[in-house]
């Protein structure tokens, strides 16, 4: 195989987006592309190492969003829900940013929509079908089970029984 010929193979690969069509002329192309400035072997396109230094640092700024919902200056500390919903959106929101760019996956032909959104229409479903198991967990149970499954007035006990543990080991070391 010729250096004409290796060129050409790197020049001509799969369309991708509208606009990539590469110039045709019946020149060589080993000297041309090199003289015009325009190397066809590179991964165009790709944004450059710029690009990946930007999504790391959202990836950094999402995980520090992530841990300040354990912070003081989370302002719904006493509303867990919403942490896990927020915790989730960040989630979901990197687990794009590295499949998009760290796998390439956005520079990919429009054929990565065949096979994602079909999935993700097969995990949506899945866990829409979870819904009425985890609701309906508590309707026909045997009665061992339901002698040892929790309930909310054993948290209750639970958390009365440690604050009153933090106050007799408080008011221990005044007695001495």
């Amino acid at each position: 195989m010729s250096d004409h010929d290796i060129h050409a193979a790197h020049a001509h690969g799969p369309i991708t987006r509208v606009g990539d069509i590469p110039a045709h002329d019946d020149h060589d192309h080993a000297g041309h592309a090199h003289e015009s400035g325009h190397d066809h072997g590179h991964d165009q396109g790709h944004g450059g190492i710029g690009q990946y230094l930007l999504v790391f640092l959202a990836l950094c700024g999402l995980t520090t969003m992530s841990f300040l919902t354990y912070s003081p200056f989370w302002p719904w500390r006493d509303q867990p829900h919403v942490g896990w919903a927020f915790m989730m959106a960040v989630s979901c929101t990197k687990a794009m940013l590295v499949v998009l760019f760290f796998m390439h996956v956005f520079w990919e032909a429009n054929w990565k929509y065949v096979l994602t959104i079909p999935a993700a229409m097969m995990a949506i479903f899945l866990a829409l079908m979870l819904v009425p198991d985890v609701g309906m967990r508590n309707r026909m149970v045997s009665q061992e089970r339901a002698l040892h499954m929790a309930r909310t007035s054993d948290v209750r006990l639970m958390e009365q029984a440690a604050e009153a543990k933090a106050l007799a080991e408080l008011a221990e070391p005044a007695a001495h």
